[in-house]
């Protein structure tokens, strides 16, 4: 085993489930085709990174699905909240023996495999490591333990969410390094600068 973990958070792609800002605009097809290209680009970004990869799934385990099972664990998120998943995700990790577990999700085209590698290199020197989005949350957590605090009573999909995981951070000490910031696709707007088309 690996002593490192990348934890994919992702959605089953499903027509009304996946993007529904950017569904309420262009419509749940349309939607679902970058939600669909949004998994090949973190795909491509991940598949031969030299870590034990974990997709979590919002509802169930797909087996023959475009995540390699060669390649990627498959697992179910568990809680109420982003949040509770995300610690719960990191906790299960964690217990597993890994020293370092970075998490991302599917939403952010520009990350690729160079960014990804980088965040666990930075994790020998710090405790936390994020990569901001320009949405004000972030595409990108690692760490080597799982830190309770930087998951519970937050507002997720909030421009807060970075800035309050940063205020955590200081307040408790911990060492963290900020990665570059990029674009997360959630709505119409976003789709243009990333060359993003839709049918």
């Amino acid at each position: 085993m690996k002593k490192e973990a990348l934890v994919i958070f992702t959605k089953n792609p499903e027509a009304g489930k996946v993007k529904t800002r950017l569904a309420a605009t262009i419509g749940n097809d349309a939607a679902l085709a970058v939600y669909k290209e949004l998994l090949w680009r973190t795909i491509a970004a991940t598949q031969y990174l030299p870590v034990d990869k974990f997709v979590y799934y919002s509802n169930h385990a797909e087996q023959e699905d475009v995540w390699n099972t060669n390649q990627y664990y498959k697992e179910v998120q568990q809680g109420s909240d982003l949040g509770e998943r995300m610690k719960n995700a990191f906790a299960s990790i964690f217990s597993k023996g890994y020293t370092k577990a970075v998490i991302i999700g599917t939403d952010c085209p520009a990350l690729n495999e160079n960014i990804v590698q980088g965040a666990f290199g930075k994790l020998a020197d710090v405790d936390v490591v994020v990569g901001p989005a320009y949405d004000g949350g972030y595409y990108l957590l690692g760490m080597k333990r799982c830190y309770h605090l930087l998951f519970e009573n937050m507002n997720w999909s909030t421009a807060n969410v970075l800035p309050e995981t940063i205020s955590r951070c200081k307040n408790e000490g911990l060492l963290f390094q900020l990665l570059q910031t990029l674009h997360d696709v959630d709505e119409e707007k976003d789709l243009g600068a990333l060359n993003l088309v839709t049918p």
